[in-house]
């Protein structure tokens, strides 16, 4: 389980109507979103080339797992903090971190693994070095 110390990377959302279901919280599905949309956000953080200039470039990330764990809910109009981080980066992977927070209540905690691949061939290749000194250099604490 994920505490909000461990990630120094935070994306506010707040809950829309449309994202809640008839019991009034947020429909599990919509959690996703609000992952794909923080790690947008940390991409943008790290300053690495963008979803447009990595496919200019013929290479893109693409999501190989995801994992949602529900401890909580969040409803109509909470603000929530959706934290990121890169809990590994192997050689041609990396998995993300994220945990959903509405203040210091822990609601969510997720996982997405991307992998770095060849856009056309669809096969995985080496994490540029410059992407993983950029990344380790965000993170506090980068496991090997």
């Amino acid at each position: 389980m994920n505490s909000r110390s461990q990630f120094s990377f935070f994306h506010r959302l707040r809950v829309r109507w449309a994202e809640v279901d008839l019991q009034r919280v947020v429909f599990n599905g919509n959690y996703l979103l609000y992952f794909d949309v923080a790690f947008t956000e940390y991409w943008r953080h790290t300053g690495l080339p963008d979803p447009l200039a990595q496919q200019a470039a013929g290479v893109e990330l693409f999501v190989r797992k995801a994992q949602i764990e529900y401890h909580g809910s969040a409803g109509f109009d909470d603000e929530i903090d959706v934290g990121v981080r890169c809990a590994r980066l192997g050689r041609s992977s990396m998995t993300m971190a994220l945990a959903i927070f509405r203040g210091d209540e822990h609601l969510i905690d997720g996982e997405l693994t991307y992998v770095y691949a060849d856009a056309q061939a669809k096969k995985s290749t080496p994490i540029p070095e410059a992407w993983r000194e950029r990344i380790k250099a965000i993170e506090r604490v980068l496991p090997a």
